[in-house]
């Protein structure tokens, strides 16, 4: 075997088919959510199993959307999502451009305690937090849940948006300010258009958390109108009867908006997560 033909036997056997596997690992379960999806409800369970619908069919859709509640559940997590994604952004961007641009006693530790926050278990949280909503009247209410998760993702943002804007010249910045801006307004006009990448990738991030959350959200609703998609799914198995077929729609309609986000928004993606690294 020469040398050009060892490397690509090398190649395959070190690179192509590890990469293969994780992929076959990781996407059949999403094939197989899918497949189950556009089954009927007799041809799910039937034996042998079939690795493609016979009969396609869109009514487990429509009985998740309608008859389980999933259209409610949806603009629930939408409403709590984009409410959280608003407030992080502009507290994230405010405090990473305190850390970025200002030098006082105290800041790097400061820095190592927003990082610290991401190690500390969500679950500690909940009886703590369960306690504080009960006394406010929040239990139930999308407020206590947008609050809960701008405070969970705040200090890593924070962090993320620091390294955003330290990359952002201060000349530039200085120049506005030379040419009449005060200190917001070159904020607003200079340094917020050049942080579009970081923007996106700290929204989508908070987003997909948002999103995705269960532990809390289940802890601090217990009224099926107010239930995000998470807690939705998981209400969908009963003790002794679980409708496979519409619980795997629901897992699709829940993953559609996660796709749609990260395909639009994975140039941005790559590009700010490069910024965060160089920061």
């Amino acid at each position: 075997m020469n040398r050009k033909s060892q490397q690509k036997f090398d190649r395959l056997f070190t690179l192509n088919i590890p990469i293969l596997a994780m992929l076959i690992f990781t996407l059949f379960p999403l094939y197989w959510t899918i497949n189950t999806a556009f089954k009927q409800e007799g041809e799910i369970v039937q034996r042998p199993l079939s690795y493609l619908p016979v009969s396609p069919t869109i009514d487990n859709f429509v009985t998740a959307w309608t008859n389980v509640g999933f259209s409610t559940y949806f603009k629930n997590s939408l409403l709590v999502g984009v409410c959280t994604v608003l407030i992080v952004l502009v507290l994230s961007t405010l405090s990473g451009y305190a850390l970025s641009r200002y030098k006082f006693k105290g800041k790097r530790p400061f820095l190592l305690m927003l990082l610290c926050t991401q190690f500390i278990p969500r679950s500690m949280l909940i009886i703590p937090l369960f306690i504080i909503f009960k006394n406010m009247g929040l239990i139930s209410n999308p407020l206590s849940l947008i609050i809960t998760y701008a405070a969970v993702e705040i200090p890593f943002t924070t962090v993320l948006m620091n390294g955003f804007i330290s990359n952002v010249p201060r000349e530039l910045e200085e120049a506005a300010m030379i040419d009449g801006c005060n200190r917001l307004q070159a904020i607003r006009h200079v340094i917020f258009p050049l942080l579009i990448p970081g923007i996106v990738a700290t929204s989508v991030f908070t987003f997909i958390y948002t999103w995705n959350e269960f532990l809390l959200a289940l802890m601090l609703t217990n009224q099926q109108g107010r239930f995000t998609l998470p807690v939705g799914l998981s209400y969908m198995m009963g003790e002794f009867n679980i409708n496979y077929g519409a619980l795997a729609a629901g897992s699709v309609i829940a993953l559609i908006p996660a796709i749609i986000l990260f395909a639009y928004a994975q140039k941005h993606l790559v590009n700010g997560m490069g910024g965060a690294v160089k920061g």
